[in-house]
């Protein structure tokens, strides 16, 4: 699995005299920021091919069964699907913000993941930094209010079974969000819109 190299800080290379301060450096290139995203569905992926799939996760969830062969291979199509800004500006509007926090987040590297839809997911997002030897590992949603399925259910659900297939890499999932910082956020950007 291939990570957007366009949001993973390349390799640095530390000039620090002292071997103390060369490991500082080393520990905080090991360290990753997982910006989960819901994931949309391109405009232009087959409708028919859409509902085929969601068709064939209903009867799965409902008889308990794995992903039968064709729902994988579909599953797998549309996360692979092409994109673009104008067949998905869900994914375009992720990459703007991880484009705006990935400076702020540095030397620690800043990957993408879609809990649905798009690729890469979550698993495939940390299994891929694990190959290139981070060590700690945060994950953290873009959907910011509590109640929803995938950030209270299935992300965690993820983040634990990747701990038990991980057990030497510390990933840990940043959630939920403080009622008074999400509080804060929105009235710093409400005032933006007073009347003068």
């Amino acid at each position: 699995m291939e990570i957007d190299q366009q949001f993973v800080a390349g390799p640095r290379q530390s000039s620090a005299p002292h071997a103390e301060a060369g490991r500082a450096v080393d520990a905080q290139l090991r360290r990753a920021v997982v910006l989960v995203g819901h994931g949309g569905v391109p405009r232009d992926y087959p409708r028919e091919r859409l509902m085929q799939l969601r068709g064939l996760e209903a009867r799965r969830r409902a008889t308990g069964a794995p992903p039968s062969p064709e729902e994988v291979a579909l599953e797998t199509e549309l996360r692979h699907w092409p994109r673009t800004p104008a067949n998905d500006p869900y994914q375009a509007g992720l990459k703007s913000l991880a484009a705006h926090l990935r400076p702020q987040l540095e030397p620690a590297r800043l990957v993408l993941a879609y809990n649905e839809f798009c690729a890469p997911t979550v698993a495939e997002a940390v299994r891929a930094l694990a190959a290139e030897g981070v060590t700690d590992i945060v994950a953290v949603p873009s959907m910011l209010t509590p109640g929803g399925v995938h950030a209270e259910i299935e992300i965690p659900e993820i983040i634990d079974e990747l701990r038990v297939e991980f057990p030497h890499l510390s990933v840990r999932y940043a959630w939920p969000f403080a009622g008074e910082h999400l509080a804060a956020f929105f009235v710093d950007h409400l005032r933006q819109f007073e009347r003068r």
